[in-house]
């Protein structure tokens, strides 16, 4: 009786992927999403680096001490960071914290006053 009933459950079994449905499926996102994604992204690149703070004050300070940084550490971009109510002048983006340090030691003997700040430390 057993043999009976084999043939007959391949069968059933075999013609049941005939008779699937098959789907669509269709997303609709907001456009604000992916300019969202990207601002994300850029943020948590920024962070997981170490980076040398080399002085800080009113814009215009920032401005001259960005182009005397740059004058004389040509290798790297300094930047203006405005955190309220000073901008901040800093350089440098460093993944291994020897290398931080090391980079850090060379700006001290010029900007006496700088500082390592670690990621999350801006």
């Amino acid at each position: 009786m057993r043999n009976r009933f084999a043939p007959l459950l391949i069968l059933l079994m075999s013609t049941a992927g005939l008779f699937a449905q098959s789907g669509r499926v269709t997303i609709e996102q907001d456009p604000e999403i992916g300019r969202l994604l990207e601002i994300y992204t850029k943020s948590n690149s920024e962070t997981d680096f170490y980076t040398i703070q080399v002085g800080f004050g009113s814009y215009s300070l920032a401005e001259e001490l960005k182009d005397e940084v740059e004058q004389e550490f040509p290798q790297w971009t300094a930047k203006i960071v405005f955190d309220s109510p000073t901008y901040r002048v800093q350089v440098g983006r460093f993944r291994e914290r020897l290398e931080a340090e090391r980079e850090f030691r060379e700006v001290r003997k010029k900007f006496p006053g700088a500082l390592l700040l670690r990621p999350g430390d801006r």
